[in-house]
């Protein structure tokens, strides 16, 4: 993968649609890019939530010493560790600092630190305006910092440095980013039927779980459903068929683990977890075996893009391990992330806003033949408004990195930074993407953000990819290699969701990845109910909400009956002396 930081992008997809003469869609060979437009009618044109951003130049502003300090060598960056995964916590390590020097620039230490970490000194920069520097592979390298200022050993990717891991200057990064094209082009017609079915499934297993226990766990059935969908679509293969049954997103969990622990809070006590997982590395040979099974399964399903691999000079071997993890850490991680963190922000926006998805949703597939096609998705803006509103407010890939190639000026809202050659620049996208001198009502999770031209023109805020929403991956860049891909499946989550369902209830816990999500009811469409009734002369009239409805009134009127009853019969006894 193409991405830098970590987190979990996912990979790119090329599609060819037809489109209304409204849109413009930037090709995949453009030169410039081209903001994906979501249309609106007339009344939708403007947010009250939205705001273009007039940034000054930052050689108009005043150059400042960056604040802060690293501290004494290990103890430091140990300190640093400490508040940043017990004492405060990895938002308010960051927002105190930024009261403590009046600055979303400074300088810090990042996690693991010592020993993991040769050196954990970094230049924070926490805004929309100083984040963006990132980026800039011209002014900035990539070189192996893609989990940040520690790197897990190659043991666990067959020995190879992954794409993530690449520089673009570096002549492996083209050939990889390449294969990754070819791949999500070659299945790409395979995309939206898999996905209808391997989300039927998940849907399916949710509501029996649901009608046993009362409740049921997305997290779980979304991770089979997820990693089913990757292998079905982007390899044409069913993982039940094969060796890996239903295995993959266990041993993927456990490698995953082993890459990412230093940056992780379990759950452990303190002390156990700073030993076990955040001062030395787990030993790779704990899932050799787990990874040779997950190796397998691909070289087994990728004749195609391995064929692929030895005609543009990447060998198979490392073009196995490299499509491994692509498809492992960056997809399906992405979606086991992701996918959650949406739907808890779509549940907490409540009936009124699934209302209006549903009725956009089912309009748009009616008018398209009933089908679910890009085409149709092109006509929902709310839905789509809503995926990018998601993608903003918690970004999946939260952490980037960067290391500057020559002595420059950074700047921020506020002041400009002289920054040395060789200083690690680091960003926390979360402060960039709600900064509030870009967003109204930044801390807001708000539906229709960008809806209409207005909201067109903030999308080159949305930084989730590792590079604005208006700008494209190629081959010279870091942007994710999946910034259409993502987009499509997380837009087809929603629309399957509401097409099956008027609204849903969650529960919402924390877990080490994101959040933990726990639906308790899923509602369905009244044609769904009544396909449920008795073939009744009312059934047609009835949905499950008209059904209680109805017998509300029923007993209500029956209670009115007595009571009235009641009455008469007491103003008798009254007029006969008897009361």
């Amino acid at each position: 993968m193409a991405s830098n930081s970590v987190g979990f992008s996912s990979l790119q997809l090329q599609f060819s649609t037809r489109r209304s003469s409204k849109e413009v869609i930037s090709s995949p060979y453009s030169r410039r890019p081209v903001l994906p437009r979501i249309s609106a009618s007339p009344s939708e044109r403007t947010s009250p939530a939205t705001r273009r951003a007039n940034f000054p130049e930052t050689s108009n502003l005043p150059i400042r010493e960056i604040p802060g300090s690293h501290g004494l060598p290990l103890i430091g960056p140990f300190r640093d560790r400490l508040d940043y995964f017990y004492h405060q916590g990895r938002d308010e390590y960051f927002k105190t600092r930024i009261r403590k020097y009046q600055s979303t620039v400074f300088r810090t230490n990042m996690p693991p630190g010592p020993f993991l970490s040769s050196n954990p000194n970094v230049v924070a920069l926490l805004d929309g305006k100083s984040f963006p520097i990132l980026f800039d592979v011209r002014k900035v390298e990539k070189k192996d910092l893609f989990t940040g200022t520690y790197m897990p050993s190659t043991e666990l990717t067959g020995g190879y440095r992954m794409l993530s891991y690449l520089d673009p200057t570096e002549p492996r990064h083209g050939k990889l980013k390449q294969l990754m094209f070819f791949l999500l082009k070659s299945s790409r017609d395979r995309v939206i039927p898999q996905f209808h079915s391997s989300f039927t499934e998940l849907f399916q297993t949710l509501e029996r779980e649901i009608s046993i226990n009362g409740k049921a766990n997305f997290g779980e059935a979304n991770d089979q459903a997820a990693f089913n969908f990757l292998a079905r679509a982007l390899f044409g293969s069913n993982p039940a068929d094969t060796n890996l049954g239903l295995d993959g997103p266990k041993l993927i969990g456990k490698w995953v683990l082993f890459q990412l622990s230093p940056l992780l809070i379990l759950g452990l006590p303190k002390f156990a977890e700073e030993l076990a997982i955040h001062t030395f590395p787990l030993p790779p040979k704990l899932v050799k075996k787990d990874y040779q099974r997950l190796y397998d399964f691909f070289y087994e399903s990728s004749t195609l893009v391995l064929n692929e691999a030895e005609r543009i000079g990447v060998g198979r071997d490392e073009a196995c391990h490299n499509l491994l993890f692509a498809t492992c850490f960056n997809s399906f991680g992405g979606m086991k992330i992701f996918f959650p963190n949406m739907l808890k922000w779509i549940g907490r926006a409540g009936f009124n806003l699934h209302t209006r998805l549903a009725l956009e949703i089912r309009s748009a597939v009616r008018s398209n033949g009933g089908e679910v096609t890009m085409a149709a998705m092109e006509q929902m803006p709310l839905m789509k408004s809503v995926v990018y509103e998601a993608l903003r407010i918690e970004p999946p890939v939260p952490l980037q990195y960067a290391r500057a190639k020559r002595d420059m000026v950074i700047g921020s809202h506020d002041a400009a930074f002289q920054v040395r050659e060789g200083e690690m620049l680091f960003g926390y996208q979360p402060f960039a993407t709600k900064d509030p001198k870009i967003f109204d009502r930044a801390e807001e999770f708000v539906p229709e953000r960008f809806v209409g031209e207005e909201g067109e023109r903030m999308l080159k805020h949305v930084l989730w990819s590792n590079g604005p929403e208006t700008e494209r991956s190629t081959v010279g860049n870091k942007q994710c290699a999946g910034k259409d891909f993502v987009v499509l499946v997380s837009r087809l989550l929603v629309v399957e969701l509401f097409l099956r369902y008027d609204s849903f209830d969650i529960e919402v816990a924390r877990s080490p990845l994101g959040a933990s999500v726990t639906l308790t009811s899923l509602k369905k469409p009244l044609s769904e109910c009544r396909r449920l009734l008795p073939p009744t002369p009312q059934a047609p009239l009835l949905g499950c909400f008209g059904l209680i409805r109805m017998g509300m009134i029923v007993v209500g009127v029956f209670w009115i009956r007595i009571l009235l009853l009641n009455g008469v019969i007491l103003e008798i006894q009254k007029e006969e002396g008897l009361a």
